[in-house]
Parts: structure tokens; sequence; C-alpha cells
């Protein structure tokens, strides 16, 4: 580690003086050797954050929850949450801390958040501890779903503890220092309406509503046009996770944020090829958060989201749930209008007007998704295979479909409308985090070589930059790789 002077980061606790019973004072974890693995550098410098000072042994110290700068205060959040499906009134962080809140660049409030740093008192029989394996995969996917446009929480740094932790083997123990709008989820709300102290309730909603929509304050009725915000926010998220191919993995009501942003990227990967009924999480037997069923379970906590805040909407609750179910109903056609613009762009055209045209944008779009259907067709390739065909070569995509006079029938009526290739290469990415690839990546830090991870961030943070020297970042899985399976890391 480096040497540096003194830092003067200073961390704010709005979270834990606005909302006390929400928050439980904690320390991290001491590490016993702790060794900085990766730094995102340009987003420490985005929040104000000297990297020299980070990589000093102070800095990594404050990135582990180690050394706490004067006047922070970290906190345990408690929050409640159905976990597939079932409710459990207590969950909180049971290996996480919230160092604090620190203002970016551009004058935006970011939390400061820790992850893997050890028991609290919500940690139940977990050890609070993580693994380098699950925190670099973390790192990766949020950065790149950061590089592609879609709200995230950040990775600022990964650090090694040189504590070895018991999964179904002895790996290497890391925490994840990450950065978020904020940590309030949907259930945080469901903790909060449990108490069943409104005032607690009101004050939480104030404070989402001046974090992330503070023009739902002159409304009528803030905390109707509060839930409806996150509607809107979490109907556009759903809809670029579909467009890209992601799979989340667990989305459970306390891992939907109130902001909008991804958060918590356990049980996740992006679809190989294409499948609506894609799995990926070790503990989803019965595929409820699969790939085709992610808009839905959004909808299906949002619906819990609403259930929470009803004595906000109306004091009366009879007359708040028609007004919530309304509110509720604008979900749907909201994820349908930011999936279907999205999907004809991927495919180069454009959405606007009505009448025959939209029609045909309309059929088009339902035509390459029967096409992905028929077979295994590698998502990300085929549309960057399509934006060659809109230039003329038509054999790199045909060359990947099951039934070509179905392919044919369909590419002579797209072609006929003139698709923009330039569009197309703007909104389909060459570079996801390939899953043979993050494992790969994975394996070999868990190792101690970070060079495989080097390199896979090198291509995912350009996503749709073409670059000489890195085929196989675009190519798709090897036959031999079978079904992928991941798994959350506690």
């Amino acid at each position: 580690m480096t040497e540096a002077a003194p830092s003067t980061i200073a961390l704010g606790s709005r979270f834990a003086g606005e909302l006390n019973e929400l928050a439980v004072p904690w320390q991290a974890e001491e590490a016993p050797e702790p060794e900085l693995l990766v730094l995102n550098e340009p987003l420490a410098l985005d929040l104000g954050f000297d990297p020299t000072y980070l990589r000093s042994g102070e800095g990594v110290r404050l990135l582990l929850g180690n050394h706490v700068p004067e006047g922070a205060m970290p906190v345990a959040q408690a929050y409640a949450g159905h976990q597939f499906g079932g409710y459990s009134p207590l969950l909180g962080d049971g290996r996480a801390l919230l160092l604090g809140e620190v203002e970016d660049a551009r004058g935006r409030v970011r939390d400061l958040h820790l992850k893997g740093s050890g028991r609290t008192p919500f940690a139940r029989a977990g050890d609070g501890r993580a693994v380098v394996g699950p925190m670099l995969r973390e790192y990766i996917v949020s950065e790149a779903m950061h590089a592609l446009g879609i709200p995230t929480t950040r990775s600022l740094a990964v650090v090694s503890t040189g504590r070895q932790v018991r999964r179904e083997s002895m790996l290497p123990g890391a925490v994840l220092a990450r950065v978020a709008a904020s940590h309030l989820r949907v259930g945080s709300f469901q903790y909060a309406r449990a108490t069943e102290n409104t005032a607690l309730l009101r004050r939480l909603a104030d404070h989402a509503i001046s974090r992330h929509y503070p023009e739902a304050a002159a409304a009528e009725n803030p905390y109707l046009a509060l839930y409806q915000a996150v509607v809107t926010a979490q109907a556009s998220l759903v809809a670029q996770w579909m467009l890209v191919g992601f799979v989340h993995g667990v989305m459970n009501t306390d891992n939907m944020t109130i902001s909008g942003e991804t958060i918590d990227y356990g049980p996740c990967a992006f679809l190989d090829a294409f499948n609506p009924s894609a799995v990926y999480s070790s503990i989803d037997v019965g595929g409820r958060y699969s790939y085709a069923n992610q808009p839905v379970m959004a909808e299906w906590n949002l619906a819990r989201l609403a259930e929470a805040m009803l004595p906000l909407i109306n004091e009366d609750q009879e007359a708040a749930v028609p007004v919530a179910v309304e509110a509720l109903g604008a979900f749907r056609g909201q994820y349908s209008g930011a999936w279907f613009g999205g999907m004809a762009a991927k495919i180069g055209l454009e959405t606007a007007g009505s009448g025959s045209g939209a029609e045909a944008v309309t059929d088009l779009v339902d035509g390459v998704v029967a096409i992905l259907r028929d077979g295994p067709v590698d998502y990300t390739l085929f549309f960057r295979n399509l934006a060659k065909a809109a230039r003329g070569d038509l054999r790199p995509v045909r060359g990947m479909v099951m039934d070509l006079a179905v392919f044919d029938a369909w590419a002579e009526q797209w072609l006929a409308v003139e698709p923009d290739a330039g569009l197309m290469d703007r909104v389909n990415p060459v570079y996801i985090p390939r899953n043979h690839l993050v494992e790969e990546a994975l394996a070999a830090a868990t190792a101690g070589d970070l060079e495989p991870l080097w390199a896979l961030l090198a291509a995912v943070q350009s996503p749709f930059d073409e670059r000489p020297g890195l085929e196989r970042y675009a190519e798709e899985a090897p036959g031999d790789f079978g079904n992928y399976v991941t798994f959350c890391g506690t």
C-alpha cells in the first residue's frame, strides 16, 4: 500500500439522523490483512475522493469500514421484505453497513455502503462476511450496467480481508464498497408500515421525496406522486434489463430500490442463448424470477409498496385502495412502451407516429421476437449481426437462425423500411459480461491473478465500440460451457 496525507473525507449521516428507527449504529469487523484488489478511480474522483489516499493504508481501512472519518456514523439499515413470495417482517443489513453520504461532482447525494463487512444485529445465522468471487462479480456487472446506461448502484472498490471464509470450501474473504443514490427499498416502507408508526412512515416518504423526487413535494398528494414516480422508474428500469438480456435473479422486495437503480448483484447473469424461462440462480428452483417473469414480479413488488403506503395516500384505506390500484395500473403501459420503443431501436426503427407505419414496426418487432424464440440464438450477438445485415451483409445473422424461410421473409420486410444501422450500433452492445468470461475472471482472481478481470472490465466498460483484439469478448459461450448457475455468496 502507498502512504498518503490524512484524508479530509467527510461523510454525512442524514439517513441515520432523520430515520434513526431504521438505523442501528455499528462497526465493521476488523480485517487482519487487507489488500486493495480493485479501485474505481473515475468514480472516486467523481465523489471527490483522492485515489492516492484510497490506496493508502488508512484509505484501504476506510473502504473496509475499519477507519471511520470524524463525524461519520456507520449504521446497519433495517427493512422488511418478501423473499421469493414469503414475507419476513425483519431482514436488514446482515452483512452490510451504510458508512454515510457524500455529494458528488454534480451535487447529487450518494450513499457509501459496504457489503461483507461482518455480522450485524440483523445477521441471523449468517457470518456477515463475503468472499472475493461474488464481490468482484458485483463490481464487474454493476460497472457494465453503468456503461450500458442502465440505472445502477456503482462499485467503488473491492478489498480482500486476509481472512478465509467458509462456504462449500474455504475461500478468501472480501468487502465491496459501493455507491448508490440511496439504499431505500420497497422493504424499507414495508418495515415502517409494519411498525404501525404512521409518523415514521411519513418521515421515510418525505426522505425519499427529498432524495429522489423533489418535484413530488409540490403535488396535490405528494405521497401518491412519490408512488407514481417509483412505478415509472421501475417500469423503465426493468424494460432496460429485458432489452439487454439481464436477469437479476433475486427480485425480492428488499432488492427493489425507491430510486429506480439496480441493486444487489447476487445470482445475476446475462442471457447467452435467448430463453424466456432462463433462470441462473441456484435457489430459484421454481423460476419465480426468470427472465420473462421480471416485469410481472416488478409489478408484484410495486403492489407491496402500495400496500405499505396506503395510510399516506389517504387516511381512509377504503378511499386509498382504488387510487393506489389506478397508479399501479400505469406500470404495464409504461413498461410496454419502454420495452417496445427499445426493441424497435434494436432493429434500427423509430416508433413515432401511427397508422400503417406504426403497424409495420409492431409487426417487425413481433417477428424478431418470434425468430429469437424459435431456436437457441445468442441474444447479444444476434443484434450486432443484424446491424451488419442492415449494411448489406446477411450472412452472419442468417447463419445463427434455425428457420431460414421465416427469417428471410421477415428480413425482406425489415430491409424494405430501411433500418438505421448506426442506431442499432448505439443501442446493441458488442461486449457484455458474458457468463463464461465472468467465471474465468473470478476463478483467476480468487487464485490471485487479476489480469483476466482487468481485460474483461476494459471490454465491458465501453460496450458499444467494437475494437480489434477483443474478439473473444464478443463471441458466444463455448459449446461445452453447459447450464450456468450462480450463487448469492452468503
